[in-house]
């Protein structure tokens, strides 16, 4: 079902992108503003998308989940290192050998990460990227904080929630 957004609710958008990535009014007033299936889409480009994440502390909670509003990759990979939510997403860098398995929606495990950015929080929304050329390739939540994930060995370590090729990839 598409929506159109009041002025209240983009003012609510803002300030949840606010909370979650330190973006000051990244929606303008200007902007139309549409909401269709959990795809947040301004002036007729799909920018964001609603994530419900299990017990997070970041967005507004009911009960045991939040909707959390997470950034599509096309929308970063538009103007890749110009975006602002590429260069202000924290980053978790994977090797070649992982990126066909991001990219087909597997979770990012521990052996296949080559470096984290400093100070990723657990539950925190990171950009998953391939070591040679910084691509981004999925958006996660991280399922550690990054100083444990750096202590392990094994294991999952982002929860891949959307990639390259994925449904809401697809759809746009």
């Amino acid at each position: 079902m598409k929506k159109h957004l009041s002025n209240s609710e983009v003012k609510e958008i803002n300030l949840q992108l606010h909370n979650l990535y330190k973006s000051e009014n990244f929606i303008d007033k200007k902007d139309v503003v549409i909401l269709e299936d959990d795809i947040i889409k301004i002036n007729n480009k799909a920018a964001f998308f609603y994530y419900t994440a299990n017990n997070n502390n970041n967005n507004v909670v009911e009960g045991n989940t939040a909707k959390l509003i997470v950034p599509i990759l096309k929308m970063i990979l538009e103007n890749n290192l110009d975006n602002y939510f590429y260069k202000n997403l924290k980053k978790v860098t994977v090797d070649m050998g992982a990126v066909k398995f991001v990219v087909s929606g597997a979770d990012v495990m521990r052996p296949g990460i080559v470096s984290f950015d400093d100070g990723i929080l657990k539950d925190e929304i990171v950009l998953v990227v391939d070591v040679n050329h910084k691509k981004p390739l999925a958006v996660g939540r991280m399922m550690f904080s990054g100083d444990e994930a750096k202590a392990m060995a094994s294991g999952k370590i982002v929860k891949n929630v959307h990639w390259v090729g994925d449904k809401i990839w697809n759809s746009m």
